[in-house]
């Protein structure tokens, strides 16, 4: 899976890019937990996340918020990352003009700044949120929420309570067309250490059931086409 170096609002960003071999590819942006307390795009969670989407067909993207790893820059309190998550956006775009459709896809800190590209981006289709940290951060601004998705909560996470990531969950499920589901795993602490696989087949087991695609833009005319093949 190929490092990528782009360009993003405070200087040059790394992720690691997977590109699919399927056709008008849907592709997902993963976005990784906080960087003051350790969060990069290699976080287990994160990697478990990203392959799922690969296993399903998915060009994904996956990168370092400012600060982290080769990513230039420092940490910005919510504000720049959201910046950040909006460039590698454009980036997997540029490269999938024709992707069926467009997720996003975030861990803890991560699942917080994805929620909010949702509402800044009508292309987005779907979310995975994992962990998000419903009790820390202010997600009022989903109001309302523009797309279908999947929360998952581990029961024994001491660090972001359940009942809180519960409430946010019936919260979006109250709103009109559209379908937020909310799954617990048992046993998980926030890390989903040792549920790691239960976590990669609920995410894999909803992506194959929503089934969301957007249509294919049409082919260009034929003049544009023999045009660009000189």
């Amino acid at each position: 899976m190929p490092d990528v170096i782009f360009n993003g609002a405070d200087g040059r960003l790394e992720g690691r890019y997977h590109h699919s071999t399927q056709p008008n590819a849907p592709i997902v942006l993963v976005l990784h937990p906080h960087p003051l307390q350790g969060g990069t795009m290699n976080n287990k969670v994160v990697y478990t996340l990203h392959h799922t989407f690969v296993r399903q067909g998915f060009s994904a993207m996956r990168l370092n918020f400012r600060g982290v790893g080769r990513s230039q820059g420092r940490f910005d309190n919510g504000i720049g990352e959201l910046a950040d998550a909006a460039s590698a956006l454009d980036w997997v775009q540029t490269y999938n003009p024709n992707a069926s459709s467009c997720w996003i896809a975030g861990f803890s800190f991560g699942a917080w700044i994805g929620m909010q590209l949702l509402m800044r981006r009508p292309e987005l289709d779907g979310f995975i949120s994992v962990a998000p940290p419903a009790n820390s951060y202010d997600f009022t601004f989903l109001a309302p929420c523009p797309s279908s998705g999947l929360i998952v909560h581990g029961s024994r996470d001491t660090i972001v309570p359940e009942s809180s990531v519960a409430k946010l969950a019936t919260k979006l499920s109250s709103q009109r067309n559209i379908k937020v589901s909310y799954k617990k795993i048992e046993t998980a602490d926030h890390f989903f250490n040792d549920q790691l696989e239960d976590l990669s087949d609920i995410v894999g087991n909803y992506l194959e059931e929503a089934k969301i695609e957007r249509p294919a833009p049409p082919p260009p005319p034929v003049e544009e086409a023999a045009v660009a093949e000189a």
